[in-house]
């Protein structure tokens, strides 16, 4: 197999509030729109994003009106404390308060307004994700 990029579609409720809050606060641009659809990317993530109108025929009958939920979006950054200082700079909600787990990860999480929740992660000097 030879994967040449890796999309994330998220159906949502609100399709032009969540690409709002994607390319205001997480540095995405908009490569396509139309009616009920947007596309996303960003430079330097490995994950573009698909943002599809809840209810859109161009879903399967049976996921037309399932909403994103049961997953997130974590996103590894350099430095923790500056973004959530910026986050909070933008008020942008804190969904979940800065927590330090015991091996070694530092998290918080934000929420869009569609309900899709995003994590920032930064692992400890010497430590990363579990294998």
């Amino acid at each position: 197999m030879n994967v040449q990029s890796t999309t994330i579609s998220l159906t949502v409720a609100d399709v032009a509030s969540s690409a709002a809050f994607f390319q205001g606060h997480l540095g995405y641009r908009q490569q396509m729109a139309a009616e009920g659809f947007v596309s996303l990317a960003r430079d330097g993530t490995g994950v573009d994003v698909v943002l599809l109108q809840q209810g859109s025929e161009a879903l399967p009958e049976g996921q037309r009106d399932q909403l994103a939920s049961g997953l997130i979006i974590a996103y590894t950054v350099t430095d923790l404390d500056t973004e959530l200082s910026r986050l909070n700079d933008e008020d942008v909600p804190i969904t979940l308060p800065l927590q330090e787990e015991e091996w070694g990860e530092r998290l918080f999480q934000v929420t869009d307004p569609s309900g899709v929740v995003i994590q920032f992660v930064e692992w400890s000097q010497g430590s990363g994700p579990p294998a």
